[in-house]
């Protein structure tokens, strides 16, 4: 009976419930995962609940949290926090987790129940419900997300969403429309918060008469003007609107000529040597009929403008260079050695596949062409002219490079940045369509072998590379400046910005770092071993700079015998400089075993150079010796985990020389104090205080006091981190190389249209 009617409880308690105090324990708020917007950036997808992979070999340290696309990157924003977080270069654009859309090479999806993997497309359909979504990145990048808890068709959605946007059919497509017109322009057209090109920099953009002039006086070209006969772009739809020219080349004459040159780029100015020689570019005549003609005239006016009226040499890129296609091609096999090769190889097997790629051999080629260009400006003191089928792509390296070798100026900070304009962005260089597959890395080569001569570092190049893949400005985004022009007023008018008095719409250029980077992360690009013009020094006590003069403008040889001049003509006034032997005893380690015969020119200028010691403010000719030529490794190499030397590599040589740079500032700075000031006003500061905020350096002294030691957070890969950006675990089961080469990873988009895996 107890157990069918149990007994009712009869205890009463009679003390009040304790009450708990909700005011004295808030819960914290759940803040809400959302992606910071740029002006004109809009929400496209998005999904829950995705899981982004970290590790290599499992799912420790995998981070969860919402994965968004927009029309400017794909980002994914988490509360949780990096494993082992290494210090990584901050852009004040983009988040830690942000890909740029124009980044990203190509999208493949993967269902694991199904066993199916797509390589998606713009406009392509998915049929199955995709578990993983890899993206293979244009900087080398590999990030991989996992969507076993998200919502399948939002993870499908996002998938699509990113494939599409990622591939713009239509330049006004491109993010930097939608941000400039926002960021930029108000209800009435006036500037907001716009950056005006050439107003706050410090640097030429070659868009204007003026700058060009500059130019002509600063290297002393006394027999060159401004042309402007392609204003408004009337000539030739690749020009610049304003460029140079021979002052004996009148503009009648010019409109004349340009027909017969390829997409009617006629001859351009490049650069003065002091001694009165120029380098010139320009397109292949396309007119067989008007060749000798037209060399002729061209030649003379050349001629004209030289002080001594110099010869004039032809140099063809077209047979002396590896082509464009070659190029590119190697290019792809280096990024597939670096990402897989370097993890699933052996050391010999991975040298042994980056020579057979050829890359660092096309490398040595454009180094050992623009040497012997260098020796013609210098040594014969003869002009000299670049010749390509469209004067777009191999002339601006060779062009690069020459004045790097010749000119100071261009190694320095400012003075790079208006190189790449001059000859790259304002020369018509098609960055829309080569999507700079052609890389522009043989500058770091000559920098790793004269480090002290350049004001800036090769973490400055490999952020402007990526720069490439940040579609806001304009600088790499178009393949012209008429280009530009046309598609910036076109959109402005279908979204009815007025734009007063301008002609378009007003790009910032890339080279006001402030948008991207902190002035603290901006010091990263300084190089503490610079020697340049108006570097200070402490001689005595006394404060003193170094000066470049013309006397010691160059260390080279100043003339040739007027027996040796036209030594390298040929019948056809074209120079000849074939790809094998023009230097092959230079390159020799030991001058002393070269043969018996006759030394030419040019073996004896180079051995008159390589025998005195460099001189940082002059000529600089790179050494061209296999063993002298390197991988540029912080580019190619950055994302690595197994590349990555932890408190190694490069870094820590830069992170000593910056603090002593820093405190040779400090140092001088107190000295300046000191000779100023009067016994009663005598500064009494403690030389083993660290240097000010103002320094130039991002590693600051520090005191006498203090142990200096290298930084946890130091690697081969800093400013850069691989945790998170080389996820490389197997797809369903089968190793991520072996998926790659199956998949024809990385090669063209029109190779893998109708592709699917």
């Amino acid at each position: 009976l107890l157990i069918m009617f149990p007994l009712k409880p009869t205890f009463k308690s009679y003390l009040l419930p304790v009450q708990t105090d909700l005011k004295k324990t808030p819960q914290p708020p759940i803040k809400k995962l959302e992606a910071k917007l740029l002006p004109g950036e809009i929400v496209v997808n998005e999904v829950s609940f995705v899981r982004k992979c970290i590790g290599a070999d499992s799912s420790h340290g995998d981070l969860w949290g919402k994965l968004i696309c927009t029309n400017f990157k794909v980002s994914f924003i988490t509360h949780d926090a990096l494993p082992k977080q290494r210090f990584q270069v901050a852009n004040r654009l983009l988040g830690e987790h942000d890909v740029p859309l124009a980044c990203v090479e190509q999208v493949v999806t993967v269902n694991d129940a199904k066993g199916k993997q797509k390589v998606l497309c713009s406009n392509q359909k998915l049929k199955f419900n995709p578990t993983e979504l890899i993206l293979y990145c244009k900087d080398f990048r590999i990030i991989r997300f996992r969507f076993d808890e998200a919502g399948p068709q939002s993870a499908k959605k996002v998938c699509l969403a990113i494939a599409h946007y990622s591939h713009p059919a239509d330049p006004q497509l491109l993010f930097g429309f939608e941000y400039v017109g926002k960021q930029n322009y108000g209800s009435l057209g006036e500037r907001v918060n716009g950056v005006d090109p050439g107003g706050g920099l410090q640097m030429p953009l070659f868009d204007r008469p003026s700058e060009w002039d500059r130019e002509i006086k600063r290297t002393g070209a006394a027999e060159w003007r401004v042309c402007s006969i392609n204003e408004g772009y009337v000539v030739s739809s690749s020009l610049p609107e304003y460029f140079v020219v021979p002052v004996s080349l009148a503009d009648q004459d010019l409109k004349q000529y340009l027909c017969f040159f390829t997409a009617h780029r006629i001859p351009l100015w490049c650069w003065n040597h002091p001694n009165g020689s120029a380098l010139v570019r320009m397109a292949s005549i396309s007119d067989p009929l008007q060749q000798r003609k037209l060399d002729q005239r061209i030649c003379s006016a050349i001629t004209k403008s030289h002080p001594q009226r110099s010869d004039v040499l032809k140099s063809d890129l077209d047979k002396n260079l590896p082509n464009i296609q070659d190029i590119q091609a190697a290019f792809v096999k280096v990024r597939q050695i670096c990402v897989i090769g370097f993890w699933d190889e052996s050391e010999e097997k991975w040298l042994s596949s980056m020579e057979s790629s050829r890359w660092l051999e096309y490398v040595r080629s454009f180094l050992k062409h623009s040497a012997e260009v260098v020796y013609l400006l210098e040594g014969k003191h003869v002009s000299v002219i670049l010749q390509e089928e469209e004067d777009r792509d191999l002339s601006c390296v060779v062009s690069s490079l020459v004045q790097l070798m010749l000119d100071p100026h261009f190694r320095s900070l400012t003075g790079f940045q208006s190189l790449v304009q001059k000859e790259w962005v304002m020369a018509g260089h098609r960055f829309l369509d080569r999507c700079n597959h052609l890389k522009k890395n043989n500058k770091e080569e000559i920098i790793n072998q004269y480090p002290a001569a350049f004001e800036f570092t090769e973490t400055y190049l490999t952020v402007l590379s990526d720069s490439m893949w940040i579609p806001v400005f304009s600088t790499f985004l178009f393949n012209c400046s008429q280009q530009r022009t046309e598609n910036s007023m076109d959109f402005a008018k279908s979204k009815c910005i007025p734009l007063g008095e301008e002609k378009a719409l007003r790009f910032p250029p890339v080279w006001d770092w402030s948008q991207q980077f902190t002035s603290k992360d901006q010091a990263l690009f300084n190089n503490p071993m610079y020697v340049g013009k108006g570097a200070t020094c402490v001689q005595n006590g006394t404060v003193k700079s170094f000066r470049r003069t013309k006397k010691n403008y160059s260390s080279t040889l100043r003339g040739m015998p007027s027996s040796l001049r036209n030594i390298l003509m040929d019948g056809h006034d074209s120079l000849t400089l074939t790809r094998r032997n023009s230097l092959v005893p230079w390159l020799k380690p030991d001058f002393s075993q070269i043969r018996e015969v006759v030394e030419s020119p040019t073996e004896r200028f180079f051995r008159d150079w390589v025998s005195r010691p460099a001189d940082l403010q002059g000529m600089l000719i790179p050494q061209l010796l296999p063993s002298h030529l390197a991988l540029w490794r912080l580019y190619f190499l950055r994302w690595v985990p197994e590349a990555s030397i932890p408190k190694g590599g490069s870094v820590t040589a830069y992170h000593k020389l910056s603090q002593l740079a820093d405190e040779v500032e400090m140092l001088q700075s107190q000295l300046r104090q000191y000779k100023g000031a009067t016994p009663a006003s005598t500064p009494t500061s403690n030389p083993s205080t660290p240097s000010s905020d103002h320094s130039r350096m991002y590693f600051k002294a520090v005191s006498t006091h203090e142990p200096s030691s290298t930084p946890e957070y130091l690697s081969s890969s800093f400013p850069f981190s691989p945790v998170g950006n080389m996820c490389r675990r197997s797809i369903l089961g089968t190793p991520l190389s072996k998926f790659l080469n199956g998949a024809k990873i990385w090669l063209s988009t029109e190779t893998l249209a109708n592709e699917a895996l």
